[in-house]
């Protein structure tokens, strides 16, 4: 009999498994890869963003989603644990900007073989290649999992970590979804966060790779502000992406439509200060074509096509910019409308929103209110944060808590 099986070898289940073997049980961690940890390789650019060094409080204002419910799992086990147990093991840490936490290495491979380490140490048995296909119960308790392979696996205790369906490609198929669904839990729609957006215009395509900095990114629906921030972004293909917008990701309206979104690209200079420079340059460059003299506020790429943006012709010279164009200019360059289209791709995101329903898990234990001895840790579950180190954290958190409680079942 194996006491506790976790279903998925990522963050979540990694963690899962440490700390239910290290309360006692024995654990057997099915891994449908030929290796573990595949997302964490590819989290931080590669450099692993393990957690951030904030307070309890810090962490859940970093939570628009489902933020009570984490409280139990991150008093259990917040950041500075996560940093001690990686320390402890062998993988130093280094704070980095906005609190960031790397290994000291900044590689993701020492992140998943420090981990990798603990388990083995404490008698984890790993299964590679092993999807599972349905979770057996009985009476409303879990009794073990089937493969799709036709191996079984008898347990008292199983914990789903199977990860979401942001990158497909390490795995995340949804199968967490399914098995939760099939037991009888509720799964909220699913969507894309922390993701790139699509415009409803092409001129952002116009500026592919170009990146903004020191810029505010502001979307209201009606008179409500749902997100302003000061930062970084950046223009693709498609529209827009980079730190502020997939920040704002996490806070969109339901229709995505609904979102008034407008670029400040002079957030320094109030309207009279912003006014009184284009009067300036305007009257130094009064024989200067509007678009040559522009470069000197705007990037170069941007410059060029801000005129049209503004309609606005580029080529008066600046002594024949009216004073409403002027106005117009000024206005543009510190609320320049982004109309948006839709989110990327979910498959392209970073982390999937929506999941089982934290109605139905109990927040103290991640054990689930439906069926006995059945768990659920991270991004299985409805909850996600912004980006620097948070969803990671909240893997790690649930699925130490997962797998203690788990295990102490059985003490």
């Amino acid at each position: 009999m194996h006491d506790v099986v976790i279903i998925g070898g990522g963050a979540g289940g990694m963690m899962a498994a440490i700390f239910a073997a290290k309360t006692g049980a024995s654990v057997t961690l099915l891994e449908r890869n030929q290796k573990l940890g595949r997302k964490v390789y590819i989290t931080g650019k590669g450099r692993c963003n393990v957690t951030n060094d904030c307070t309890l409080d810090e962490f859940m204002r970093e939570v628009p989603r489902n933020p009570r419910f984490l409280y139990s799992a991150l008093s259990y086990f917040g950041p500075q644990h996560m940093m001690e147990l990686l320390e402890d093991a062998g993988c130093p840490v280094v704070v980095q900007r906005g609190r960031r936490v790397f290994p000291a290495t900044e590689k993701a491979s020492d992140v998943t073989r420090t981990l990798e380490k603990l388990m083995r140490e404490y008698g984890v048995r790993i299964v590679y290649d092993a999807r599972v296909r349905e979770i057996l119960t009985a009476d409303d308790a879990v009794t073990g999992v089937t493969l799709t392979d036709g191996r079984s696996y008898t347990a008292d205790r199983v914990i789903i970590a199977t990860g979401g369906l942001s990158c497909p490609l390490t795995g995340s198929s949804g199968d967490g979804y399914r098995m939760a669904e099939q037991l009888g839990h509720t799964v909220t729609p699913r969507s894309a966060v922390l993701s790139a957006i699509e415009t409803a215009v092409d001129w952002p395509g116009e500026l592919m790779g170009l990146s903004l900095r020191n810029v505010t990114l502001t979307m209201k629906k009606g008179k409500k502000t749902l997100y302003s921030d000061l930062g970084e972004m950046l223009f693709t293909h498609f529209g827009i992406s980079g730190p502020l917008v997939l920040t704002m990701s996490c806070h969109l309206p339901d229709n995505i439509k609904d979102a008034d979104v407008t670029l400040n690209l002079k957030p320094g200079l109030d309207a009279q200060q912003l006014d009184a420079r284009l009067q300036r340059d305007f009257d130094e460059n009064s024989r200067k074509m509007l678009r040559s003299v522009l470069p000197g506020l705007l990037p170069v790429r941007l410059a060029e096509i801000f005129p049209r943006l503004c309609s606005v012709d580029g080529d008066k010279v600046c002594a024949q910019i009216t004073r409403e164009e002027r106005e117009t200019l000024a206005r543009m360059m510190q609320a320049l409308p982004i109309p948006l289209e839709k989110l990327a791709p979910i498959e392209e995101a970073i982390v999937t929103r929506g999941g089982v329903s934290v109605k139905e898990i109990d927040p103290s234990t991640m054990e689930s209110k439906i069926v006995s001895g059945l768990y659920f840790a991270g991004e299985v579950i409805d909850v996600d944060a912004h980006t620097g180190g948070y969803n990671l954290q909240i893997a790690w958190a649930t699925g130490a808590l997962a797998g203690t409680c788990a295990a102490e079942e059985f003490l």
